[in-house]
C-alpha cells in the first residue's frame, strides 16, 4: 500500500487549497447572502484549472484521475463546500457527456465547463420519486423531428444558475423502471422551460429548486446514448461524485476542527488554557480520528475506480457516513466555542447548514445503507 501523492497531484492539491484560503474564504458568508456564485470567480478556476481535472485532455481537462479530482474538491470546500458544487457538477456532468454524449455537443459543451463557462444541472429526482430514482414520470414522447418533454424534476442544484441540463425522462412504458429512462442534454432557454427556486436552510449559493417542461421539444441530437440506457449511465456517475460528496462535506469539518483546536489551545478558563480539560479534548480527538478515517475511506474509493475496480459498496460508505460524521464534528466545534460559536460571525453555523443538506441530496443515508448490503449479499437486501 502507498498513501503517498505524485507530485503533480500535491502541485494541484496546494494550487486549489491556495485559490481557497486567497479567494474563496474572504467572501464565504458574503456569497451566501448574494445567493449564487460570480459567473467571473468560476471563469477564474476554470482558468488556473481548477473544473474538471478528471475530463479528457481533448475537451479541455487535465486527463487526471479521481483522486487529483478529490484534492481539488477538497481544497476548494474547506473555504467554500458551496462552491466546490462547480467541481462535483463539471465532474460528474462533463463524464457524462464527454463518454455518452452526442460527439458535437460533447466538443461543444464540454471545454466550456472545464472553461469554467457554464454550468451542467443534473435532472433526475421528481416530486414523487424522491429516493425512488427510477419511478419517473417526466415523458419524453416521439413525434416526427424528436421528443416531447413534459413534466416536472425538482430538487435540482444550481437550476438557477444552469444553462444547460441533462435531464432523464420516460420513453418506455409506465411502469418500466429503469429499462425505459433516457438522458437528454437540454438548454434551458428552450419555449416550453420554466423554473422555480426553493428557500434552502444551507447552501444558498447554490440554490435548489424545480424546472417544469411544457410540450419542449428536443431533437434525436440531444439524446445522450441510446434509448433506455439513460438510467445506468447516470447511476454509473454516481459510484464516482459519491466519493467526491464526501471529501466535499468532510473538507469544512476538518477547517473547523482546525479552528477548534485553535481556540481551546488559546482560550483561558479557570487559570489555564480549555485544552488541559480532558472534557474539552477527547471529543475532538474523537473526531480527528473519525475525519481521518472518511477521508482515507473516500480516497481509497476514488483510487478503487482509478483502477478500474469495483467501488459501488465503498461509494455508498462515503455519501452516509462523510456527511454523518462531518455534521456532528462540526456541531461539537460551535458547542465548544460556547456563546460565540452560536453566533453568525463564526463559519461553524454556515458550514453546519451547507454539510446538512448532503445528508439529503444524491442518496439518503437509508438508500447508502441499502446499496451496501444488496453488494454484499445480493438483491435479496432490496425491499422490491
Amino acid at each position: 500500500m502507498d498513501f503517498s501523492l505524485t507530485p503533480e497531484q500535491q502541485q494541484i492539491g496546494e494550487t486549489a487549497r491556495r485559490f481557497g484560503v486567497e479567494k474563496l474564504a474572504p467572501g464565504y458568508a458574503a456569497r451566501e447572502q448574494q445567493g449564487h456564485i460570480a459567473p467571473s470567480l468560476i471563469r477564474e478556476m476554470g482558468a488556473v484549472g481548477l473544473i474538471g481535472v478528471d475530463l479528457p485532455e481533448a475537451f479541455g481537462g487535465l486527463g487526471a484521475d479521481g483522486v487529483t479530482a478529490g484534492l481539488v474538491i477538497e481544497g476548494v470546500a474547506a473555504a467554500d463546500l458551496g462552491v466546490a458544487y462547480v467541481q462535483l457538477l463539471g465532474s460528474l456532468m462533463g463524464s457524462i457527456l464527454a463518454r455518452h454524449g452526442p460527439p458535437e455537443i460533447a466538443s461543444e459543451v464540454v471545454p466550456r465547463i472545464c472553461r469554467g463557462e457554464t454550468l451542467v444541472a443534473l435532472g433526475l429526482t421528481e416530486p414523487r420519486g424522491g429516493s425512488d430514482a427510477a419511478n419517473l414520470q417526466l415523458k419524453a414522447r416521439r413525434d416526427n423531428e424528436g421528443y416531447v418533454l413534459d413534466g416536472e424534476k425538482t430538487s435540482i442544484s444550481m437550476i438557477e444558475q444552469a444553462e444547460s441540463i441533462v435531464v432523464f425522462a420516460r420513453t418506455g412504458e409506465a411502469g418500466s423502471g429503469a429499462r425505459g429512462v433516457t438522458a437528454f442534454h437540454v438548454p434551458l432557454d428552450l419555449p416550453g422551460i420554466s423554473r422555480s427556486s426553493f428557500n434552502d436552510v444551507g447552501s444558498k449559493v447554490v440554490g435548489r429548486g424545480s424546472v417544469f417542461f411544457q410540450d419542449v421539444k428536443v431533437p434525436d441530437e440531444w439524446r445522450i446514448g441510446g434509448e433506455g440506457e439513460g438510467f445506468r449511465t447516470v447511476m454509473q456517475g454516481f459510484d464516482y461524485s459519491r466519493a467526491l460528496i464526501g471529501l466535499q462535506v468532510l473538507a469544512p469539518a476538518r477547517a473547523s476542527l482546525e479552528e477548534t483546536w485553535r481556540y481551546v489551545t488559546e482560550r483561558q478558563a479557570f487559570g489555564h488554557p480549555l485544552a488541559r480539560y480532558q472534557g474539552v479534548t477527547e471529543p475532538l480527538a474523537e473526531a480527528e480520528t473519525l475525519l481521518t478515517a472518511a477521508r482515507l475511506l473516500c480516497y481509497r474509493t476514488l483510487w478503487l475506480r482509478d483502477q478500474g475496480m469495483p467501488h459501488t459498496s465503498e461509494a455508498a460508505m462515503c455519501k452516509w457516513w462523510a456527511p454523518k460524521t462531518a455534521f456532528q464534528t462540526i456541531h461539537r466545534c460551535l458547542l465548544t466555542h460556547g456563546h460565540s460559536g452560536y453566533t453568525m460571525d463564526l463559519p461553524h453555523q454556515q458550514r453546519l447548514r451547507d454539510v446538512m443538506g448532503l445528508q439529503i441530496g444524491d442518496g439518503t443515508e437509508q438508500i447508502q445503507k441499502m446499496i451496501i448490503a444488496r453488494e454484499k449479499i445480493g438483491r435479496v437486501a432490496v425491499p422490491y
